[in-house]
């Protein structure tokens, strides 16, 4: 069985190629990386919180999270600078296109619900952001090991300069865009 990196080279690289009308290969848009980032606003109270978030992100992803920390002191918050507040990991290369499949053919099919992802979440240079409410919908993820529920922000960077090549791509590659009916 393929995989998806192979089937970009195989098959959908050629078709974005003919189908944007691009002379040179190297215009031909393609992903560059993916950033999942969790936001731990109760760690401040719960260090706990960061270690079980740091857990389910290795688990979803096979790497190490990144803790991020504060860059400024905000006393209305109860934060001070350089405490930690969010993880987050950055895949390239093949993780990146495992989790893609993963994403696209296993959790997102396991959304409540779920109708179809939302075209408006491009930033007008080709990347695309998405948000999910919680991280149970990740096979990975035991329901017994959850102390809270936490959302999480994927971000698919691109190498399009539009937001319609990139569409286009994300398309191809399977992500589940909900296509509006003319009436």
């Amino acid at each position: 069985m393929k995989t998806l990196k192979e089937i970009y080279q195989d098959e959908i690289f050629a078709s974005l190629k003919e189908e944007l009308d691009l002379s040179n290969v190297h215009e031909v848009p393609c992903l560059v990386k993916v950033v999942i980032n969790v936001g731990l606003g109760e760690s401040a109270q719960n260090a706990k919180s960061l270690d079980e978030a740091i857990q389910h992100l290795t688990l979803m992803t096979g790497q190490k999270p990144l803790v991020t920390r504060a860059k400024k002191s905000i006393a209305g918050f109860k934060v001070r600078e350089g405490m930690p507040i969010g993880a987050m990991v950055t895949l390239r290369g093949d993780r990146m296109y495992d989790f893609v499949s993963k994403l696209v053919n296993v959790v997102l099919p396991r959304i409540r619900d779920f109708r179809g992802l939302n075209d408006h979440g491009f930033d007008g240079r080709g990347n695309y952001n998405l948000g999910l409410k919680d991280q149970l919908i990740f096979p990975e993820i035991d329901y017994d090991m959850i102390t809270k529920v936490r959302g999480l922000n994927i971000t698919v960077v691109t190498s399009s300069s539009s937001d319609t090549e990139a569409l286009s791509l994300l398309k191809k590659l399977g992500f589940p865009f909900v296509t509006k009916a003319s009436t």
